[in-house]
């Protein structure tokens, strides 16, 4: 009898058997799924090619926000490994059924309160939303060593969130203080648009900062502009809708 692949669950029933529950309405099957993240992945290479870049500096992040843990395990199974959550007290919901999965990596890329970063510190391996020296000093404090990016707000809007760039020096040197936490790099959310093209100018911005800084990591890009914020740098893309569907909120 051959085993399945870690995180592979099998489809097939034996006769008598309890099926498999149904895919929420994201996606149909796995086939389908493995269609989308071939799409997904293709794009990426495309756009590397496009920038000079080699696409196997461009880490995916499938961002599962609202989604079930079987959109982790589905994507697991089909080769992914690092996975993107917005909410402390949802993903903590998934954790038990994902959370031991061999060699995956959970990254917080919500906001985070400080009244969570313990539990954040349990739970995630990477968190790219760091936007005060004192969030930096709380995460350092739970003793786990972790990835960190500093998210830097270059949007007007007031519902996004983020250092000021101004502030980035002081919070690149209060993080590097901190021996638990590991800086890598900048990430930024723009403005939404339904043109591609719009947030070049947020990217270019982002990695022009973190070049003053010598960070070299820079997660920006999604589902609709991850070829342009490639095209600028981007070393990491996060994609949920390109992946899994549009999100569907709980009933």
């Amino acid at each position: 009898m051959v085993d399945d692949p870690p995180g592979k669950r099998r489809e097939s029933t034996a006769p008598g058997s309890i099926p498999p529950p149904p895919r929420v309405g994201y996606w149909s099957s796995m086939e389908e799924l493995a269609k989308r993240l071939a799409a997904v992945r293709a794009r990426i290479e495309r756009a590397a090619e496009r920038a000079g870049r080699d696409p196997a500096g461009i880490l995916l992040l499938a961002v599962t926000k609202i989604f079930p843990a079987q959109a982790i395990q589905d994507a697991y199974a089909l080769g992914l490994r690092e996975f993107g959550e917005n909410y402390v007290q949802e993903f903590e919901g998934k954790a038990p059924v994902v959370g031991d999965l061999p060699g995956a990596r959970f990254h917080l890329i919500g906001h985070l309160q400080s009244n969570k970063t313990a539990k954040a510190a349990e739970l995630f391996q990477v968190i790219q939303t760091i936007d005060s020296a004192k969030l930096a000093r709380r995460l350092d404090a739970s003793g786990r060593a972790m990835d960190v990016l500093l998210e830097v707000k270059l949007s007007p809007e007031e519902s996004k969130h983020g250092a000021d760039p101004a502030e980035v020096a002081a919070l690149v040197a209060a993080v590097r203080a901190c021996p638990n936490l590991n800086l890598r790099g900048l990430m930024t959310m723009p403005p939404w648009s339904e043109d591609p093209e719009a947030p070049r100018a947020y990217f270019r911005q982002l990695r022009e900062l973190a070049a003053e800084h010598g960070l070299a990591e820079l997660s920006m890009g999604m589902s609709n502009d991850l070829e342009t914020a490639i095209e600028e740098g981007s070393t990491c893309v996060r994609v949920g809708t390109a992946l899994f569907g549009k999100r569907k909120k709980p009933v």
